[in-house]
C-alpha cells in the first residue's frame, strides 16, 4: 500500500552476490581530445591532485569516489563509465550475466586490479572492478 500521492515500488529478488561492498566508487570520463586541457581544468576548478597511470590516463585517489579520465584513443567511451566496486569479480560477472547483462569487455587486468564492462538492459555502459589488494 503506497500513501496518495507516492510512487509505488516493485520489490525485485536480491541478488546471490554480496553487496557490502559493491558501490559505484570511480567514474571514468572520456579525454581523448583534450587529455591535458580536461586534466588541468578539474585541477583548477576543483583543486583535485591527479595520479598518471602513462601519458593518456589520470586519475584521483580521494579514497571515496574517484574520476579518471582515459585519453586513451582505442579504450575511451563516449559517454562517462560508472565502475561498482566488489569483492569477487568472478561472481558478479556471473551475477551481471543471469540478470540479463550483456558483457562488453571480458575481465581484464590493470594497474590496481582486474574489471569488466558490462551493459544493462537500457543500454547504459558500466564495469566491475576488484581491487588487486
Amino acid at each position: 500500500m503506497t500513501r496518495a500521492g507516492s510512487p509505488s515500488r516493485a520489490v525485485l529478488p536480491a541478488s546471490s552476490v554480496a553487496t557490502d561492498v559493491a558501490r559505484i566508487d570511480y567514474v571514468e570520463l572520456p579525454s581523448v581530445t583534450a587529455h591535458e586541457l580536461t586534466r588541468g581544468f578539474y585541477a583548477k576548478a576543483f583543486g583535485w591532485t591527479f595520479t598518471d597511470y602513462g601519458p593518456d590516463y589520470a586519475a584521483t585517489s580521494s579514497g571515496d569516489v574517484d574520476l579518471g579520465l582515459n585519453g586513451q584513443p582505442s579504450e575511451a567511451l563516449a559517454a562517462p563509465l560508472p565502475v561498482i566496486r566488489v569483492d569477487d569479480l568472478e561472481a558478479v560477472f556471473d551475477a551481471v550475466m543471469k540478470a540479463g547483462g550483456i558483457i562488453a569487455k571480458p575481465i581484464f587486468s590493470f594497474p590496481g586490479g582486474r574489471r569488466f564492462h558490462f551493459i544493462d538492459p537500457s543500454g547504459s555502459e558500466l564495469a566491475a572492478w576488484e581491487s588487486a589488494e
